[in-house]
């Protein structure tokens, strides 16, 4: 029988098919609907301790609880305090039946930490409680999962092991098994828009088939949220400089040139990928004078989101209006970028040169993804504090101080004339036409310098040296860091660093890929741009939801502009919902509500 099972593993691995294993072998048992428990008040029946995978990698984290609206279940007592299950597929609850039911998965990662399953009924759930949900017929899918020190793709994988497992059972659980929806902020925003963009990518089979995953299921979603979502990080690094290293002073003459070398990077970056706006234009960075390639039709779409973010914000906002000095640039308010939809009609982009060769971002020559490869170069944490605690406090993230002086607004503005004057206290930037709600501002490194510094180190995400958050989920499962920014690995050619990069770039982890294969793998680019090789290799979410506070100094707006362009060309009939929030930062970003409700709604919205 171990014989049997290796040559089916080996075949696994080989042909990456899921269809190698024989439903029942080397799979988790079936959920045990003689196990579940009641919650009266909130009306819910539940099991937690669920495993997903028949042979965990780390059985401390890889279990899930499912947790099911009353209605949709006809429970009988055992008279031990559990209940023995079948689906009542008349029942009712909010606008869906048992049969009709969406199902979320949360992925409460901050900074890709793991994500502890639960060990019993909380209702705390981190996005919200479990009752918000289910009190509208949403099932929830509450999944433990493995974080950065086991190395990706370690929690996309146990995620996509719980969706598969939840299928797995569908002849036994309520819910429509084809509505499955994830939700997450900042790194689990990341990891939500990886569940969103991969779905059955082959690239994940031998990490699924190492854990004891059920093969013949599909780990696709119908829909993504994704918060401030720390995700791109092929290109990070140099989006993260085009974007905000102009607010940065006191660098050495080695470091100005990682940045410039890094922000020059992304520009030919983005003129490979060539995304598209709504109406079809190409978007691509020209060279100019004001820095480096800040102009083009790719600079002015980044500068309009920009603009449409404060106009949304002065059409929002009740006047007199009270600013806060905490941070958050004006508290909550209005949001930027295109609304539900209107990124529907815009095609894919188109690559560049195919010539093959591999550029030398050392000194300065433009990158070729025209023949769609990438460059060569070699807790959840449940208790009520927890969930009070910021996500920059829980993430375990390095940030520094900005050396800029970003704009500090507090107090009262009588009107919004007054709040444009505090705009624009250290120098003019921005006009704004009361007549029209029309905003301009002079640039986009204006914005930044007022309202955007960066927050972390040069190599945000791949430092120097090599303790970053990034850093640990690219090593090799020992909670050490790794290199994995191949660009950067080219601008630090023949410095104290080159060796360490190359050695990282190198390595291979127990599947035998090197980090440039791990990186596509937690990339929804990867998957959802026709620049990359994985361009329609995977199952891509139908729906999209994605916000942001436009003031975070985590990642590059780029990051979140790019994905929901990405995303919304990949097919037809693709929707997505983009939004950044006027003087927010790193939170769960919404225009007005609460983000719970908002992403219920929104929810229901895909479902009719």
């Amino acid at each position: 029988m171990k014989k049997i099972f290796a040559c089916l593993m080996a075949l696994t691995l080989v042909f990456s098919c899921v269809s190698c294993f024989a439903e029942g072998e080397n799979v988790p048992a079936k959920i045990d609907m003689t196990k579940w428990q009641y919650e009266a008040v909130d009306d819910v029946y539940w099991q937690v301790g669920i495993s997903y995978a028949a042979a965990p990698a780390d059985s401390n984290y890889e279990t899930m609880g499912i947790f099911v609206p009353g209605a949709y279940f006809t429970g009988t007592d055992n008279g031990d305090g559990t209940y023995t299950c079948t689906v009542n597929e008349s029942g009712a609850a909010g606008q869906y039946t048992a049969v009709t039911a969406p199902l979320i998965i949360p992925v409460n990662t901050p900074g890709y930490s793991a994500m502890a399953a639960p060990t019993g009924y909380n209702n705390s759930m981190g996005y919200g409680s479990i009752s918000d949900y289910t009190s509208e017929g949403i099932i929830v899918l509450f999944a433990g999962a493995r974080g950065r020190d086991a190395g990706a793709p370690a929690g996309v994988t146990d995620f996509k092991a719980a969706i598969r497992y939840a299928r797995y059972n569908k002849d036994l659980l309520p819910g429509d098994m084809d509505s499955i929806f994830s939700l997450g902020m900042s790194g689990g925003g990341a990891q939500s828009a990886l569940i969103g963009a991969s779905g059955n990518s082959e690239l994940y089979t031998p990490y699924l088939a190492a854990i004891g995953a059920v093969m013949t299921e599909s780990d696709a979603v119908k829909g993504s949220m994704c918060w401030c979502p720390i995700t791109n990080l092929d290109i990070a690094d140099e989006a993260y400089e085009w974007n905000m290293g102009n607010t940065r002073s006191g660098l050495s003459e080695e470091e100005q040139e990682y940045s410039d070398g890094m922000a020059l990077a992304f520009a030919e970056y983005i003129n490979g990928l060539v995304l598209t706006d709504e109406n079809g234009t190409a978007l691509v960075l020209t060279e100019s004078e004001e820095g480096i390639y800040q102009s083009g039709t790719y600079y002015d779409y980044v500068k309009r989101v920009i603009e449409t973010s404060l106009e949304h914000f002065l059409s929002d906002t009740e006047f007199p209006y009270t600013a806060s000095s905490s941070g958050s640039f004006g508290g909550r308010g209005g949001m930027g970028g295109m609304r539900g939809g209107n990124f529907g009609g815009m095609q894919g982009g188109f690559g560049g040169p195919d010539n093959g060769e591999k550029p030398d971002f050392a000194n300065g020559e433009k990158p070729d993804f025209g023949n769609g490869e990438m460059p060569d170069f070699g807790n959840f944490a449940g208790t009520e504090a927890d969930q009070e605690a910021t996500y920059e406090e829980k993430d375990g993230i390095t940030r520094t101080e900005s050396t800029s002086s970003a704009l500090s607004l507090s107090g009262t503005y009588e009107t919004k004339q007054d709040y444009i004057d505090a705009l624009n206290a250290n120098g003019e930037w921005v006009t704004w036409d009361e007549e029209t709600n029309t905003v301009t501002i002079t640039s986009v490194a204006a914005f930044t310098q007022a309202l955007k510094n960066a927050s972390k180190g040069i190599a945000a995400f791949d430092q120097l040296n090599p303790t970053q958050g990034e850093n640990i989920l690219f090593g090799y499962g020992d909670g050490s860091g790794a290199h994995f920014d191949a660009i950067l690995a080219g601008l630090v050619h023949g410095s104290e660093y080159e060796a360490a990069f190359a050695e990282d770039l190198a390595k291979v982890d127990a599947q035998g890929n090197t980090v440039d294969a791990r990186l596509n793998m937690y990339n929804p680019m990867y998957y959802l741009s026709p620049a990359y090789a994985g361009y329609q290799t995977a199952k891509p979410a139908a729906y999209w939801r994605i916000r942001t506070g436009i003031n975070q100094g985590d990642t590059a707006l780029c990051t979140e502009i790019d994905l929901a362009l990405a995303a919304a060309s990949y097919a037809d009939g693709t929707q997505v919902d983009f939004e950044t929030v006027w003087g927010q930062g790193h939170t769960e970003a919404e225009r007005a509500g609460s983000s719970t409700a908002n992403f219920i709604a929104w929810v229901q919205e895909c479902m009719e």
